[in-house]
C-alpha cells in the first residue's frame, strides 16, 4: 500500500500536469546586431481578444530565462513556475536569456566590453518588440533583484504599461557592496576597498588592486562597474509614471525587507506587497540557512501562491495607454 505521503505527492503531480496543460510555451527570439538573444513566449488557454503580457527580468549574475545559475548546484525553476503561475491567472509572459547566458551565450560581448546599459537595451527591446505584436494588449516588466533596477530602467525607456519590482534594491550597488564588506576585511584592505569603491563611484579604473579583492574589481569589470554604480534604484523608481507594484518576501536571506520599504519611500504612490513567508527565489521556506539553501535547488517546490495574486491583481488592473 502506498503511504499517505507518497499518496499525496501523485496527487499534486497529476494536479500540476493538469494545469500546465491549460498554458503552452513557444521559443522567441530577439534580433541584435551581435546576435540573437533567446527567450520563451508563455501563453494562456486560448481567450477572445488580446491578452495582457508582461516581460520578466532575471536576476545577477549567469541566471537563465527559467531562474536557475551555473553558481548554484540544481535547479528551482523559480522564474519558469512563475511564468506558468500567471498563464493559468491569463497571463502571457516572456521571459529571457540575457546576453552570455544560456542560448543567448552567442550574443554575449567580452566581459571588459559588457555594460550595464546593454541589459536595460535589451530589455527595452523586448518591450519594444511585445508593444509592437498585435496578440497583445499591453506590456508590463517584472524584474527580478538586479533585474528589477533593469527593468524600471527599461519600462521608463520604451514606455510599458506597468512595472514591478520583485527582491529589488533601493541602494545603489557600491553601497550595497561596501555594505556587505563592512567588518570582514582587515583595516588596510578595508581602506582599499573603499578607494577602488569611490574611484569607480566617481567614473575612474583602478590599476592598483590587491590580489584579496582582484575578485571583486579586476580590471575587466571595472567598466561594467562604473555603468552599474551610477544607478541607485530609489531615484530612479521615483520617475516612473506607470503604475509601480514593489513585492517582497520576509524570508529572503539575500535582500532585506527594508529595501523594499526604501524603495516605497522613494515611490509612495506605487503599492507595496509584503509576501510572508516567501524567500528571494519565490519559495515558501522558513529564513533557516539549511532549508533555503535546499530551496534554491529544489525544481518541484511551488512559487508562492501570495506572490501569484499581488502579481495577478496588480496587472489586472486598466492601465494608462503605453506612450
Amino acid at each position: 500500500m502506498r503511504s499517505p505521503a507518497i499518496f499525496a505527492a501523485a496527487l499534486l503531480f497529476l494536479a500540476a500536469g493538469m494545469a500546465s496543460a491549460q498554458v503552452s510555451e513557444q521559443g522567441i527570439t530577439l534580433d541584435t546586431p551581435t546576435g540573437q538573444v533567446a527567450g520563451t513566449l508563455q501563453l494562456p488557454a486560448a481567450t477572445d481578444g488580446k491578452q495582457r503580457v508582461a516581460l520578466i527580468i532575471a536576476g545577477s549574475g549567469p541566471t537563465d530565462r527559467d531562474g536557475n545559475s551555473t553558481h548554484i548546484p540544481g535547479r528551482n525553476d523559480s522564474l519558469r513556475l512563475l511564468a506558468v503561475a500567471l498563464a493559468e491567472e491569463g497571463i502571457a509572459t516572456v521571459r529571457y536569456d540575457k546576453r552570455g547566458v544560456g542560448a543567448s551565450l552567442p550574443a554575449g560581448p567580452t566581459e571588459s566590453e559588457l555594460r550595464f546599459e546593454t541589459y536595460v537595451d535589451d530589455a527595452a527591446a523586448w518591450i519594444a518588440k511585445l508593444k509592437a505584436d498585435p496578440r497583445f494588449s499591453s506590456v508590463a516588466v517584472i524584474g527580478h533583484s538586479e533585474g528589477a533596477l533593469i527593468g524600471m530602467l527599461a519600462a521608463q525607456q520604451a514606455g510599458a504599461a506597468a512595472f514591478v519590482s520583485i527582491a529589488g534594491a533601493a541602494d545603489g550597488a557600491s553601497a550595497i557592496l561596501r555594505k556587505q564588506l563592512a567588518g570582514k576585511l582587515p583595516p588596510e584592505l578595508d581602506k582599499e576597498n573603499e578607494r577602488i569603491l569611490v574611484a569607480l563611484e566617481n567614473g575612474t579604473t583602478v590599476d592598483q588592486v590587491p590580489p584579496a579583492l582582484v575578485a571583486f574589481y579586476r580590471p575587466s569589470v571595472q567598466p561594467y562597474l562604473i555603468s552599474w554604480f551610477k544607478y541607485v534604484p530609489s531615484q530612479r523608481i521615483a520617475s516612473l509614471t506607470m503604475p509601480v507594484l514593489i513585492v517582497q518576501g520576509n524570508t529572503d536571506i539575500q535582500v532585506e525587507v527594508a529595501q523594499a520599504n526604501g524603495l516605497h519611500r522613494a515611490k509612495p504612490d506605487a503599492t507595496l506587497a509584503i509576501i510572508p513567508g516567501m524567500n528571494h527565489i519565490f519559495k515558501h521556506v522558513r529564513a533557516d540557512p539549511v532549508l533555503q539553501a535546499a530551496a534554491y535547488s529544489d525544481p518541484f517546490l511551488p512559487v508562492s501562491p501570495l506572490l501569484v495574486k499581488a502579481l495577478a491583481s496588480f496587472l489586472d488592473k486598466p492601465a494608462p495607454a503605453a506612450d
